[in-house]
């Protein structure tokens, strides 16, 4: 196999995701009780033998600093190669935001060019799937190909936000693979094959098209750099269908699914029965189940204290459900605590949130309602 590198460009900010972004990129978004969404791009990489990864960052970036550290969760802390934390360079006129993908690479054209590796795997940082990108290099390799982009068919429950909020592409393919159109934010897509946010290129090739689209001005690397070389085709672009779980993490209803969908043992063995999701431990001691306690359908972390009832929730590390307690259909962050006899459905808390004694917070499935951080209810 090609000796290849990655590059994750972690979107901006977003308003859709309301306080559960206010401090801290969609990367760094806690979720099934111990993880964040970058460990599943990050650790898929490593699965796959990639040595060299470079995140591009953007506002809000030290909550995802401090998971990442140097890497050693994921075996990157090496002399050679490693993670790369590629911070903005903030100015008077830079607020700390690029106005695309082709922005962000070429504000790191120095990392791209001091790296040796062959290949490039580009993606965006607001998925969760797990994969192992060896045959998707092969294919890319026996095709001959420019650049290959993975995509999945579209599921009735992959739900995805407005397109004025997000890029969506959908790919048309011929019979052998390559792509012969995109459709970029249409309002109804006439095709059922979702472009992941995920390419595989030459970094040379990279390197030539960041520099060129940044002469003309350009930033958005689908419709302007994709979208334009597939219709005249001067690229062999090819792609390659990913057939596992597969979730965007773009509003407040697809988070709290995306951790709904992890209380089902398919859902969980289909994203972890073959490679390990590696993350920043913290070690505790094992959570406590109390007398009185009722538990079901739940993932419930290290250090919790579990004294009252759970159903199909999502508990981080060092939650506290106090005693006559009954909370349904949440997710609740590490060290929170729900005092006595609180109720609480479809609720999503941030970290250290506290609900006093006999509250209650019932939000509905559609429309969840979101706590966010050190709040006193």
């Amino acid at each position: 196999m090609k000796s290849v590198m990655g590059i994750i460009y972690t979107n901006k900010d977003d308003l859709s995701l309301r306080e559960l972004t206010s401090q801290r990129s969609v990367a760094a978004l806690p979720l099934a009780g111990r993880y964040r969404v970058v460990d599943f791009i990050l650790s898929s990489m490593v699965n796959s033998g990639v040595r060299n990864v470079g995140v591009i960052m953007q506002r809000n970036y030290r909550s995802l600093m401090d998971h990442l550290g140097s890497g050693k969760e994921w075996d990157l802390h090496t002399r050679n190669n490693g993670l790369f934390l590629l911070p903005p360079f903030v100015t008077q006129e830079n607020n700390g935001e690029y106005l695309g993908v082709l922005d962000a690479l070429r504000a790191n054209f120095d990392y791209l060019r001091r790296s040796g590796q062959e290949l490039v795997i580009l993606t965006n940082s607001n998925m969760v799937f797990n994969i192992n990108y060896e045959p998707m290099i092969r294919q890319h390799e026996e095709s001959d190909a420019d650049i290959t982009l993975l995509y999945a068919k579209v599921r009735p429950n992959m739900e995805l936000s407005s397109a004025g909020k997000h890029t969506h592409a959908f790919l048309q393919m011929d019979e052998a693979g390559r792509v012969t159109d995109m459709e970029v934010n249409p309002n109804a897509a006439s095709y059922d094959t979702l472009y992941m946010n995920v390419m595989l290129v030459k970094r040379t090739l990279l390197m030539h098209l960041v520099d060129g689209a940044a002469a003309h001005g350009s930033h958005d690397i689908n419709r302007e750099l994709l979208q334009p070389a597939i219709k005249a085709g001067s690229l062999k672009v090819y792609g390659y269908e990913f057939k596992g779980y597969y979730r965007r993490i773009e509003t407040i209803k697809s988070y709290f699914r995306c951790n709904m969908d992890l209380l089902d043992y398919n859902v969980r063995r289909e994203l972890f029965k073959t490679n390990p999701v590696y993350t920043k431990t913290r070690n505790d001691v094992p959570a406590i189940y109390r007398d009185g306690n009722s538990v079901t359908n739940s993932l419930v972390a290290d250090g919790c204290v579990i004294e009252g009832t759970v159903e199909n929730s999502v508990l981080f590390r060092g939650v506290h459900i106090g005693r006559g307690a009954v909370v349904k259909n949440a997710i609740i962050m590490q060290d929170s605590e729900i005092e006595d006899s609180v109720e609480v459905e479809n609720v999503i808390f941030d970290k250290n949130v506290t609900i006093r004694a006999h509250g209650r917070l019932i939000g509905q499935v559609q429309y969840p309602i979101v706590i966010g951080k050190n709040v006193t209810l």
